[in-house]
């Protein structure tokens, strides 16, 4: 199962891209998106995206 971003939560500010080891997250229009095929949540760690998100927009899908 994959992450998902809340468009209405997030802020737009960048900083789960940079941290996804997967290159999941990219910017799609004014927010950003996780692309499902490539999320693993960080394969059982704590998902890298969620712990860094200001605004806690990032959910499970």
């Amino acid at each position: 199962m994959a992450l998902k971003i809340n468009a209405d939560e997030c802020t737009s500010c960048g900083a789960c891209e940079f941290e996804c080891p997967n290159g999941a997250i990219t910017l799609s229009g004014d927010t950003y998106a996780i692309t499902a095929a490539k999320c693993t949540e960080c394969d059982g760690d704590a998902p890298k995206c969620q712990a860094v998100c200001p605004a806690e927009a990032i959910v499970k899908a």
